[in-house]
């Protein structure tokens, strides 16, 4: 195995950096690293798309969609292959890592990019939220870490508490989710949203993963549909 760097950042939140996987007679794996832990890669994808799929079928009219956190845009192509989505906001705090794939150092990512629905916002997701107008959107697809138990900053466990989840239900409209990503169980999650949304679920999801089981969840919490 050879890891081949393509690009690296520093930001205030430390380093970021872009890296190829090579062995002989596989293709070529691009790999995201935060501060030396794995975010994701393109080989194993499906657990972006289980996040879009999942978070989709729960709302009728998906129009508005946020997604949290860009990583290699494999969440934002699901959302936007579904053709009842009109607007998709793509909130993501590392300006350096939108460049990559505006560039095309990433190179799926121009042509994903020049979807005219898609709308990506450099920011954090905490005050993208906070200064969103009130049931704007109908889902927020949260996946800036890998659940509560294995973030990529410190600071990003408020966004799995009461008060950053009251900012997201008064963003949503009457109907609309939220889905946050998560590598294990997180009750304590789950009672948040609980909390929050009157509501909540945890769905499993099983995939397969650099040649070994993996076990993850979805977290669900919905709006009630105005009556």
């Amino acid at each position: 195995m050879e890891y081949v760097e393509i690009a690296r950042a520093e930001s205030e939140r430390g380093e970021l950096v872009l890296r190829e996987r090579r062995e002989e007679g596989a293709p070529a794996v691009l790999e995201l690293r935060a501060n030396g832990v794995f975010v994701m890669d393109t080989l194993e994808t499906s657990t972006e798309q289980a996040l879009a799929t999942a978070a989709l079928a729960l709302v009728e009219d998906p129009q508005a969609v946020v997604v949290g956190g860009l990583g290699l845009g494999f969440t934002m192509h699901e959302v936007l292959a579904d053709s009842r989505v009109a607007r998709c906001a793509v909130v993501e705090i590392e300006d350096a890592l939108v460049g990559w794939l505006r560039d095309g150092t990433v190179p799926h990512g121009p042509a994903l990019l020049a979807d005219e629905r898609v709308a990506v916002v450099v920011a954090d997701i905490a005050v993208a939220m906070a200064e969103a107008r009130p049931a704007s959107y109908d889902l927020v697809l949260l996946d800036v870490d890998n659940g509560p138990g294995y973030l990529v900053h410190d600071t990003n466990a408020r966004l799995y508490q009461n008060d950053f989840l009251q900012t997201v239900r008064a963003v949503l409209r009457p109907g609309g989710a939220i889905v946050v990503w998560s590598a294990a169980e997180a009750p304590e999650l789950g009672q948040a949203l609980l909390q929050v949304f009157g509501a909540a679920e945890a769905l499993p999801h099983e995939v397969r993963l650099q040649d070994r089981d993996e076990h993850y969840w979805l977290y669900v919490a919905r709006v009630p549909s105005a009556t």
